[in-house]
């Protein structure tokens, strides 16, 4: 199943863009709680017993404080009649008074464990997401749908302990709310059943307008996600240099501005709505309470209990009239935020569809025979248009290939192709005889170093920037800073990133890029010897260079290339490049068009056949004469 059908499966029908959830969605989207605890229980189980502890001993405050408060009063009147004493009195004071500081030490200690808990809950979710999403396929990043609902996840590993939390609310008010309303059926059903009556419509209407408000900010994401781009634009050290240059900072900020308006006017609409209905139940509720409160004080003024129990049946009333409507807006925030956290299951449930297979091979420690590209056609996702079609190469140990063609002609995708970024849509690639599908995907990918053309430009030290390219080798020494890893000074010196160092103070340990103090720009040539450091950084047995020198100036390409030539020497090479200069030192050259293999062979042979290769050639040196 691709991604896209996993998401549609996951998330049931479509709903139309102001159709809030239906009462089904908002039922299934509960399956996903369990799941919640789980995680939770994993990131702390001391924390997590702690919260449970906490809340179930609150939820016996308020009846506790209620019968002290009426045996206080009692007490009073009896004192006064004459018929208790003063000591009896101030004991019941004293016990009010421990319990209500009890209840305050529990209030505290339970939000300092909630909020620890949420910041390390916080935390173990963001790196499960980095952890999940490393393992998607490279495609899944390119699908629009799938950044929506990344961007829904990013959002939902902050605010999730928040469920949690709302349901132990939940769960403590059902307990207190237990306790008063013994009380209360013991001296009249009807006070109670008058209560849930009278909150029931709020609770209705609550829930419907938390339905509308997640749908608000379902239907918003993409909006929101070019609101945030837009803000990056706007102001970034990567588009400060164009935005001034070419005037967009109005352009910019009126689309932002006229964007950010819509999504207030559309969620102002909503507030308004809400708060008018909301206002209306609300009053439906005070009535019944007040209704419910001249009973009780019709049977006090009768003599019927005593002003004690009149105190006490009188706050039960109105705590438990609290606790009810808090009960029914907790079930209906936790429909909502269910709704909310099946985005983030929905995220956690995708799959990538390049894996490696059940015993799965290794990549051989000398590949024998090469790889082999068998009528290999690829289409990227969603596309109708073929990015390479029909294509027949093969890659020999030892071997220099050069990719040479117009853009788009298919170089790079080969490239992913080979590294298995992306699997064919029809035909197969194999090597040494095997189809590429059956070796395990991270040896093969740590058999291929490769630099693409639109490397990352890491805002991070120098050592860093070049030790990224074969990481579990020196991390432990980049982390601990104890000195540079040799192997990382060898790619630098080879790479000729090593000529920095005299611009920098503080070495290898020099911050890159200016997000960070005492970070250093550099120009593309600069960041391109660096981005060659981390292809040198693996002994790998290919090595892809995609356009490695298209930033270098003439004499650095020159000392490049001898370099290259040297430390590819008995490894696979694929080199693309739209430099003739460059591609002359390939063993082979496979000239592109359109996606197909048009024509291949040495740089002699190609010129003499006369063919495209030969007219961009000769096009390329005309502007030299």
């Amino acid at each position: 199943m691709s991604h896209p059908e996993v998401i549609s499966a996951a998330l049931g029908r479509r709903r139309k863009p102001d159709e809030p959830a239906s009462w089904d969605e908002r039922l299934a989207a509960l399956r996903y709680v369990p799941a919640l605890f789980r995680l939770i229980w994993e990131t702390h189980r001391g924390y997590a017993a702690s919260m449970v502890v906490l809340r179930v001993l609150r939820s016996f405050v308020p009846v506790a404080t209620f019968w002290v408060g009426k045996l206080i009063l009692d007490s009073v009147i009896a004192a006064k009649a004459g018929h208790g004493t003063l000591t009896q009195l101030w004991r019941y004071l004293v016990l009010e008074v421990a319990i209500v500081l009890v209840g305050e030490i529990l209030a505290r200690a339970s939000s300092l464990i909630e909020s620890l808990l949420g910041d390390l809950f916080s935390n173990s979710m963001s790196v499960r997401l980095m952890e999940h999403a490393a393992k998607l396929d490279l495609a899944q990043f390119e699908d629009p749908e799938f950044y929506d609902h990344l961007e829904r996840a990013r959002r939902q590993t902050v605010g999730r302990i928040a469920l949690l939390t709302l349901l132990l609310s939940l769960a403590q008010d059902a307990l207190t709310l237990l306790t008063l309303a013994g009380a209360l059926i013991a001296y009249s059903p009807w006070l109670l059943l008058l209560l849930a009556v009278a909150v029931v419509p709020s609770f209705l209407g609550e829930t419907h307008f938390a339905s509308l408000g997640y749908s608000l900010l379902f239907r918003w994401t993409p909006e929101r996600r070019r609101l945030d781009y837009l803000r990056y634009v706007g102001a970034s050290d990567k588009t400060a240099k164009e935005v001034q240059m070419f005037g967009l900072a109005p352009w910019i900020t009126e689309r932002y501005a006229t964007l950010s308006q819509r999504f207030y006017e559309e969620n102002r609409n909503l507030s308004i709505r809400r708060g008018a209905v909301s206002a209306l139940l609300s009053i439906l509720g005070t009535v019944g309470y007040y209704a419910a409160y001249v009973i009780i004080l019709l049977h006090a003024v009768r003599g019927e209990i005593t002003i004690g129990m009149l105190t006490f049946l009188a706050a039960s009333f109105g705590r438990g009239r609290d606790v009810i409507q808090s009960i029914l807006l907790s079930a209906s925030n936790v429909f909502e935020q269910a709704l909310y956290l099946r985005d983030l299951f929905v995220f956690l449930d995708m799959q990538p569809t390049i894996e490696s297979p059940p015993n799965a091979r290794k990549v051989p420690d000398r590949i024998a025979s090469g790889f082999v590209f068998e009528n290999v056609g690829f289409r990227y996702p969603g596309s109708e248009r073929w990015a390479v079609r029909n294509v027949d190469m093969t890659l020999e140990p030892g071997e220099r290939v050069a990719l040479v063609g117009e853009n788009g002609a298919g170089k790079t995708t080969i490239t992913k192709l080979l590294a298995r970024l992306y699997d064919p849509t029809e035909g197969r690639i194999t090597l040494d005889g095997l189809d590429l599908r059956e070796y395990d995907l991270a040896s093969l990918r740590h058999a291929i170093a490769v630099i693409f053309q639109d490397f990352v430009r890491y805002d991070m030290r120098f050592d860093e920037n070049i030790g990224v390219g074969e990481i579990e080798a020196v991390r432990s020494d980049l982390d601990n800073g104890d000195g540079t890893p040799a192997s990382i000074t060898i790619a630098a010196e080879n790479s000729l990133a090593a000529s920095l160092l005299p611009r920098f103070t503080k070495g290898y340990k020099q911050m890159l890029g200016r997000r960070f103090d005492e970070g250093v720009d550099l120009s593309g040539g600069e960041w391109q010897k660096i981005a060659l450091a981390r292809a040198y950084m693996r002994d790998a047995q290919v090595l892809i260079l995609d356009e490695p020198t298209a930033a270098l100036d003439a004499r650095a390409e020159y000392e490049v290339f001898l370099r290259f030539s040297e430390l590819v020497a008995g490894r696979m090479a694929i080199l693309i490049s739209h430099r003739f200069s460059t591609v002359r030192m390939a063993d082979r050259i496979i000239v592109l068009r359109h996606g197909s293999v048009e024509e291949q062979g040495s740089h002699e042979e190609l010129l003499e056949s006369h063919g495209l290769y030969e007219e961009l050639f000769t096009m390329q040196a005309a502007g030299y004469r």
